[in-house]
């Protein structure tokens, strides 16, 4: 089958791009060497590796939370630095919990951001309520987070990310706590909203059938610490449901990416997220 999503992003701007990346903690071993690696616009990109290998941290870093020892990162085709593009709302971070104010109702929590970056709140309001059907919420909007499936709270985080703007899209294991069903209906709840937005996107997971069912591009840690990021594409045509995990194409890219993986456990030095 012909590789038809890095195809399709042939010749796209960058969204995203990462050169001589260092990081360690204060008396711990590196998380981050000389590591270099691109996103382009538009694509959905997942993060794949062992636990504590520095995944979350190099979130962090890509947000502007907090700094590299050394090395660039760059933000879009302006070429803003991580703390730039962050300030700018050039960045939307989705963590493994969803964070809602349980005081604030679902159209609050999700008008928060733009509220913040100083929408009136009349305007606010009315974008969410604009976009609420279209990511399943339609009829929740007097809702309180308690009222609310797991499901259905991280959709509301992703809209608060959503709405509040950004090139850039950093989903950190955002269905991890989710039972299995619930965790299938939300992978294709989040294909469906990426067909229609096309926002960029990197993914972290640990999941391997979440990162091929998802991707246009896979990347692998193959080392700590990490210099190198491995990369498989995801032949697999789009639009997509999960009904793809049972395609041959599927299963050959899960034997790769489970061999990957083996060879990353045999290496693995050590690190903390």
């Amino acid at each position: 089958m012909a590789d038809l999503n890095h195809a399709a992003n042939e010749g796209k701007p960058l969204a995203l791009s990462v050169r001589g990346l260092n990081f360690s903690f204060d008396g711990q071993l590196p998380l981050f060497h000389g590591l270099d690696f691109d996103i382009k616009q538009g694509e959905f990109v997942s993060i794949l590796a062992a636990s504590g290998i520095g995944k979350t941290t190099l979130f962090r870093l890509l947000s502007g939370l907090i700094a590299p020892q050394s090395g660039t990162i760059a933000i879009g085709e302006a070429a803003h630095s991580a703390a730039e593009a962050a300030a700018k709302r050039k960045i939307g971070y989705m963590p493994q919990k969803d964070s809602l104010m349980p005081w604030r109702t679902v159209l609050d929590n999700a008008a928060l951001g733009l509220e913040l970056a100083g929408t009136a709140k009349r305007e606010a309001r009315r974008q969410v309520m604009e976009l609420l059907p279209s990511l399943g919420l339609e009829g929740t909007e007097s809702k309180y987070p308690h009222e609310l499936s797991g499901g259905m709270r991280q959709r509301v985080s992703f809209l608060r990310s959503l709405l509040g703007g950004g090139e850039l899209f950093l989903l950190d294991e955002p269905f991890s706590a989710l039972d299995a069903m619930t965790r299938v209906g939300m992978q294709e709840w989040l294909l469906q909203v990426w067909e229609q937005h096309r926002k960029t996107i990197l993914f972290i997971t640990h999941d391997v059938d979440e990162a091929i069912l998802l991707s246009d591009r896979v990347l692998v840690a193959a080392e700590s610490p990490i210099a190198k990021l491995s990369e498989l594409k995801i032949n697999l045509e789009r639009p997509r449901s999960y009904e793809a995990a049972l395609d041959h194409t599927f299963l050959e890219l899960k034997r790769h990416l489970l061999e990957m993986l083996g060879r990353t456990a045999a290496s693995r030095v050590g690190g903390s997220v």
